[in-house]
């Protein structure tokens, strides 16, 4: 069935983007240009980059008339995504499309994710409409099928940060993005915070960005193939703890002990690290930190970047 897309409401124009950047690559000015035509204004904050990069990062500013934030080091996803969302609220906008510095947008998305927020029943409650990806190096949420009735979304429990287009004023009614997560499971507990407080969470049914999760191989067995991502230590810490917070906190139902089933989730992780990832024991000893902060709710930066200067400077360039 070939899919309609309604025409988009007037919104459009009250639609900025808010991307994170960190350490970002050669290849961001070009993705960058594919977002900027699509949006009224674009709010690039960057997490400390080295100054080669915030060159890069200025020049590619200047040449699509974007914002640039520039904290002094790596505040966490989280604080970089409010600092966005507050500018974007200060300057009026209704909506802000959230992206990673390494995802690639389609040319239409903007378009296609307010056809699908238009294409909603319930419109006035969704807090964010999100995106299906393909994954050029990984595995790829593939196109669902369109059913009799033409919906272009599914209504999901939470949807990836990149290619979310947030509701601003749901925003401004739920709460920010918890800065002390600082990176990984922010946007699953934003959406889980938003539901319980009656909002919606909706996804597109075909992918409109191209992105990456970590850095993926494939490892083939004889019945089946496994995939892992390669994420950093850090990385697996924040994994670990941020989903045991979220166990503690958004408790699933059918009972048993939330520290059991996160214990049992990090050991499923770490076979898979010693199976399949380089750097093994710096990896599995992450996991087991994540674990025992979750456990015992110490969030922020992983606790041997604590001592660094305070974590909340950042300039403004014009």
């Amino acid at each position: 069935m070939e899919e309609k897309i309604p025409d988009p409401p007037a919104a459009r124009g009250q639609v900025c983007a808010v991307v994170v950047t960190y350490h970002p690559d050669h290849g961001f000015p070009a993705r960058l240009r594919r977002i900027a035509p699509q949006v009224a204004a674009t709010f690039i904050v960057d997490n400390g980059s080295s100054d080669a990069e915030l060159c890069m990062l200025r020049g590619a500013a200047a040449g699509e008339a974007a914002a640039l934030v520039c904290n002094l080091e790596n505040l966490g996803v989280a604080t970089a995504l409010n600092i966005g969302a507050r500018r974007a609220v200060a300057e009026g906008f209704t909506w802000a499309l959230l992206l990673d510095q390494d995802t690639e947008v389609d040319h239409d998305m903007v378009e296609r994710l307010l056809a699908t927020h238009a294409s909603f029943p319930d419109g006035g409650r969704i807090a964010i409409v999100g995106s299906r990806f393909r994954d050029l190096k990984g595995q790829s949420q593939e196109p669902i099928r369109l059913d009799s009735s033409g919906e272009l979304w599914e209504e999901v429990e939470s949807a990836i940060t990149s290619g979310s287009l947030l509701s601003l004023r749901a925003y401004s009614a739920i709460a920010p993005f918890r800065d002390e997560f600082f990176i990984d499971y922010v946007d699953t507990e934003y959406c889980l915070r938003a539901r319980t407080a009656g909002y919606r969470v909706i996804q597109t049914l075909r992918p409109l960005m191209s992105h990456t999760v970590g850095a993926p191989t494939s490892h083939k067995l004889p019945w089946t193939t496994k995939w892992t991502t390669n994420h950093s230590p850090d990385r697996r810490y924040y994994i670990a703890r941020n989903n045991t917070v979220l166990l503690r906190e958004y408790r699933a139902p059918g009972g048993g002990s939330w520290r059991l089933k996160s214990f049992v989730r990090c050991c499923r992780l770490v076979k898979r690290i010693a199976l399949y990832e380089q750097d093994k024991a710096r990896k599995i000893y992450a996991v087991w930190q994540g674990w025992r902060d979750g456990v015992h709710g110490h969030m922020g930066p992983r606790r041997s970047a604590r001592n660094r200067p305070s974590a909340m400077r950042h300039r403004a360039d014009p």
